[in-house]
């Protein structure tokens, strides 16, 4: 395997108990499994807040938004409405409106949306062409004001990850979000031992792919049913616990029922041998560096 494998497991047996792990330099443990938001405001608006708030009873606290994801900051704020404190509540600004005044800005319309008056973790998005010292110096100000607990970072690869560190003076960035499935795990090459020698944490967004998971007549999707049947567990819950084996990893599938949210949770008790992993790995192989890193 390309790094060490580490399985951790819940504290106590069910799924209602999902495992926490600190969350890069965050003076807090954060679910390993969260939930994600985008195209979240296309389900049918009642269901997709039940599915939230179902999320939030077996222990997926770590919600993640963005102002780019339409009415979904919406969705979340009535999701979360009486239970905030239980949430660890992530938001993404757009690097169009990533200037130091345009940072505030954004932030203050994405809590505006949320109903709350703080965000765990902001992230900018991207890299776009505003300085990241600009981005970086509203993010401060945000959490001089108590607006923002913590930043971080999104679809960045390693040298926007050292322009990032030497920017912020080091030691700021909490995570750094990225497209990571079993069919796309380019982070592996560098991305990801980045992260783990400077403590930071890695957010696996789309960690299902993008309407494009193994099906069970592929030799990949077989090999995932045959071990999801050995656990008692379903293909996804199997990639997803693949996913989430190296010790700073932390997911956010989406899901928009609250059967889908209950089916991710429950993940988090499964526990998977060293000899699935390494089948896994070799059924899904990492593949050659690619030149950019991927992103959706």
């Amino acid at each position: 395997m390309t790094f060490a494998a580490a399985q951790q497991g819940p504290s106590s047996p069910g799924p209602e108990i999902i495992e926490r792990r600190p969350f890069g330099p965050v003076a807090r443990e954060v679910s390993l499994i969260g939930q994600g938001t985008w195209y979240i405001d296309d389900a049918h608006r009642p269901t997709a807040v039940a599915a939230l708030r179902r999320g939030l009873d077996l222990g997926m606290t770590h919600i993640d938004t963005a102002e780019m994801y339409g009415d979904a900051e919406l969705v979340v704020g009535e999701a979360i409405a009486g239970r905030r404190d239980e949430v660890f509540l992530v938001s993404k600004v757009l690097p169009s409106n990533a200037s130091r005044s345009g940072t505030v800005a954004a932030c203050e319309q994405s809590l505006a949306r949320l109903r709350t008056d703080r965000l765990d973790c902001y992230l900018l998005h991207w890299r776009g062409s505003h300085p990241l010292e600009e981005t970086f110096a509203g993010f401060a100000r945000l959490r001089e004001q108590g607006k923002i607990l913590s930043w971080g970072v999104s679809n960045f690869d390693v040298p926007d990850l050292d322009a990032a560190w030497k920017a912020d003076g080091g030691g700021q960035i909490a995570c750094n979000q990225v497209l990571y499935h079993l069919g796309e795990r380019a982070i592996e090459h560098a991305v990801m031992p980045w992260c783990e020698e400077h403590g930071v944490a890695v957010v696996a967004y789309s960690p299902f792919g993008h309407d494009d998971f193994p099906g069970p007549h592929t030799p990949g999707g077989r090999l995932l049913e045959e071990i999801a049947a050995n656990h008692g567990a379903t293909a996804r819950q199997v990639a997803l616990r693949f996913l989430l084996r190296a010790p700073n990893v932390f997911a956010i599938p989406k899901s928009s029922s609250p059967d889908h949210a209950a089916e991710n949770a429950s993940a988090g008790s499964l526990q998977l041998t060293q000899a699935e992993l390494a089948r896994i790995d070799a059924a899904f192989p990492l593949g050659s560096k690619p030149s950019r890193l991927p992103m959706l």
